[in-house]
C-alpha cells in the first residue's frame, strides 16, 4: 500500500505530530510506502491567486477555468504539480489535523483549494442529459481511499447527536462527501480523538495503540456507503434523491448514505 499523509499542525511537539510520526513508522514497519506533506514545514501557500496559473490567468481571474487551462497545459506551479503527483501515486491518503472552528485548519483548506484544480479533481467526464460529469464516486481519484485523523479539544458528548457542537458526522460531511468523495475517493470512517486539550502523557499509550490498530486495518475497513451520483439513486439533471430511497428516520446529510 502506498500512503500519502497530509499533515496540518504548526507544532512539531504536538499530539498531531506524534500521530503523524506513529503513522509513518507503523505503516513502514508493515512494509508500506509512505510520503508526507507537512504543510507548515513546507511553508505551503494557502491562498489561490493569479500567480498559480501564470500565462493562463485571465483578467478578471476565473479560478475554475484558469486552473483548468493551466492544468491542461502542464503549467501549474511546481508545488501544486508535486501534490497532484502524490495523490495519483497514493492508494490511501491520511489527513492528520486538529478540528479548528468546526473544520480543518486554513492551511489544509488552502491545500485543497490549490491542488484540487479544474480538470484534475472536478470538471471531468461526460456532461449530458443522462450523466452529470464523473463525480461523487467517480473521477480522477477513484480507486483511492482516504481517512481523516482528527483531534478535537472538546469532549465527545459535545459532538453527539444532541451535543451543542452538532454531530461529528455532520461537521465532517463537507470534507468527507464534498471534498473527498466528489473526485471519487472512497472515504473510510474517521479516527477521532476527543478531549485532547485535557489529555496527559499517561493517556498517550492507549491512544497510540488504538491508532496503530486502525492503521493496520486500513485495507480491510469498509468505506462510508455514500451514494454514487450516476448509478440510479439521483434524478438527472436535478440531482435530487429519487422518491422512496430515503432511509427510515434519516434526513439531511444522512440521505446521501446508503442503508
Amino acid at each position: 500500500m502506498k500512503t500519502l499523509i497530509v499533515y496540518a499542525h504548526p507544532e512539531p511537539k504536538s499530539l498531531n505530530s506524534s500521530l503523524k510520526n506513529l503513522a509513518v513508522s507503523t505503516l513502514e514497519t508493515a512494509g508500506h510506502e509512505v510520503r508526507v506533506s507537512d504543510l507548515y514545514a513546507m511553508n505551503w501557500k494557502a491562498v489561490v491567486d493569479a500567480a498559480d496559473y501564470g500565462p493562463h490567468a485571465s483578467s478578471p481571474l476565473k479560478v475554475a477555468l484558469d486552473s483548468g487551462r493551466a492544468f491542461d497545459a502542464g503549467t501549474l506551479t511546481p508545488d501544486v504539480l508535486a501534490e497532484q503527483e502524490k495523490l495519483l501515486w497514493a492508494d490511501t491518503i491520511i489527513f492528520q489535523f486538529p478540528l479548528w472552528w468546526y473544520t480543518m485548519p486554513a492551511i489544509l483548506k488552502g491545500w485543497v483549494d490549490r491542488v484540487f484544480t479544474y480538470h484534475f479533481a472536478y470538471g471531468v467526464g461526460e456532461h449530458s442529459d443522462t450523466k452529470y460529469g464523473e463525480r461523487f464516486g467517480e473521477g480522477t481519484l477513484a480507486g483511492r481511499k482516504a481517512l481523516l485523523s482528527v483531534t478535537a479539544g472538546g469532549p465527545e458528548s459535545h459532538y453527539a447527536a444532541r451535543g451543542i457542537n452538532g454531530p461529528i458526522d455532520d461537521l465532517l460531511f463537507p470534507i468527507h462527501h464534498g471534498i473527498l468523495y466528489y473526485p471519487g475517493i472512497e472515504v473510510l470512517p474517521p479516527f477521532l480523538l476527543y478531549g485532547t486539550d485535557r489529555m496527559t502523557d499517561e493517556d498517550y499509550p492507549d491512544v497510540a495503540k488504538a491508532w496503530e490498530q486502525r492503521l493496520l486495518t486500513l485495507e480491510s475497513t469498509e468505506p462510508i456507503a455514500f451514494r454514487r451520483q450516476n448509478f440510479g439513486d439521483y434524478e438527472i439533471p436535478s440531482l435530487h434523491l429519487k422518491e422512496g430511497l430515503e432511509p427510515a428516520g434519516r434526513t439531511s446529510f444522512g440521505l446521501h448514505v446508503r442503508s
